[in-house]
């Protein structure tokens, strides 16, 4: 995926299935209890599709979102989830750790940026995971140009020596977009993207990643809000820990 123009126009139609879940279930221990959150959850998506997945709060749409990542495993007995025809099940520790590194971007509510760090650094923090001091000094100044170009593209070029805490929550929203797409992923999971920012300021992420996707982005975007979901190609639905 190209790092500049992001208002590219550029439409990918959904052709071979990317991600999919088969009958996954998640269960978590609280105490002496089981609580299941995801009780039989099916769902595919398309190569360059938009799906926002709806649900209430508590109904498993978040963790659906984890175990597609890689971010949380799903009970023994669940069914498959498959990346490209590969089984996460069968992912070696390092693989695993590249799924989530290079092949998935994340964006979340509450954005995680550290706020040591500048906004340009935060942006190129995936980027610099498993690699070398060599690698580094040899591919700094690329680097650099790369999450550079990304933030201009998020409309940061103003904010790039800034830190977090200097920043609005729509400029920390982009900037954690533009650290999600760093490693040129093929699928960006979003968690809540808008849901701590006001209608007006999470328009303009909505936008930045309409734009994303129409340069061809695979995207899965989690919300409890129907405006928000409104926005995606295709919506779907967790009531009860299976998806409609």
């Amino acid at each position: 995926m190209p790092h500049t123009n992001l208002h590219a126009t550029l439409h990918t139609k959904p052709h071979t299935t990317l991600l999919s879940a088969t009958h996954v279930k998640k269960t978590y221990r609280l105490g002496r209890v089981d609580v299941p959150v995801l009780t039989d959850a099916s769902l595919e998506i398309g190569q360059g599709e938009w799906v926002a997945i709806l649900g209430s709060s508590g109904s498993g749409k978040s963790t659906l979102l984890h175990l597609l990542g890689g971010l949380d495993r799903a009970d023994k007995d669940s069914g498959p989830i498959h990346f490209g025809g590969e089984d996460l099940r069968s992912f070696s520790a390092g693989r695993e750790n590249r799924y989530r590194n290079r092949d998935v971007g994340f964006v979340f509510q509450f954005y995680h940026l550290l706020p040591e760090l500048t906004v340009l650094e935060n942006a190129m923090l995936p980027a610099l995971v498993g690699l070398s001091r060599m690698k580094w000094l040899s591919g700094r100044s690329e680097l650099r140009q790369r999450a550079t170009d990304l933030l201009e593209s998020c409309g940061l070029s103003h904010r790039l020596k800034h830190r977090p805490a200097e920043l609005s929550g729509g400029e920390r929203q982009r900037v954690a977009i533009a650290r999600a797409l760093i490693n040129g992923p093929k699928i960006l999971l979003a968690d809540e993207p808008t849901g701590n920012l006001d209608i007006r300021t999470g328009g303009g992420i909505l936008d930045l990643l309409a734009a994303t996707h129409a340069q061809g982005m695979t995207l899965v975007m989690v919300t409890h809000d129907e405006a928000v979901a409104a926005r995606a190609q295709r919506r779907v639905r967790i009531t009860d820990g299976r998806v409609e």
